[in-house]
């Protein structure tokens, strides 16, 4: 797998699981109904370092960003959003572009990173925990989850 920093025509090649993921409505706090011009405006906007993960064929099958989480004098915390597709999830794609992204804000001189809004019952909260991420609080019922109703939101930070 190559994770390498994502050119603006790789863009149709992440909107198709993009779409897939947020609209299934299960991880990502973006309304569902997101068109493709903001979600692109979201994943691709300017000041976010995005990064593509390609197969061996050289299919995108993930995609992540790292920007800063504040502005000013706390710009040097890190936020980042993943994606993997989800017809190659459970090949260890998370957790390279996850490892690759945790370097690379560290490289750019961030000292943590923070997630603001994780789903509790999303699958990778067990990803984040294994790489050294801590609950630093829940908001409870903050997520309407299509299947599991009601659920909370972690936040969620790692020194780097």
């Amino acid at each position: 797998m190559l994770i390498r920093e994502a050119a603006a025509d790789d863009w149709p090649r992440i909107w198709p699981f993009w779409h897939r993921i947020v609209a299934a409505g299960e991880t990502y706090t973006w309304d569902p109904g997101t068109s493709q011009e903001a979600a692109r405006a979201l994943w691709m906007a300017p000041g976010k370092r995005v990064y593509v993960a390609e197969d061996a064929t050289g299919a995108v099958v993930g995609s992540a960003y790292v920007t800063p989480n504040y502005g000013g004098p706390a710009s040097r915390v890190a936020n980042a959003g993943f994606m993997v597709d989800p017809d190659h999830a459970g090949r260890g794609i998370g957790r390279a572009l996850a490892e690759h992204i945790l370097a690379a804000a560290k490289a750019d001189g961030y000292r943590g990173m923070v997630f603001n809004a994780v789903v509790e019952t999303n699958p990778a909260v067990t990803l984040w925990t294994a790489l050294g991420f801590t609950i630093l609080g829940t908001v409870p019922d903050a997520y309407e989850h299509p299947r599991h109703g009601r659920v909370g939101l972690h936040i969620m930070y790692k020194a780097l």
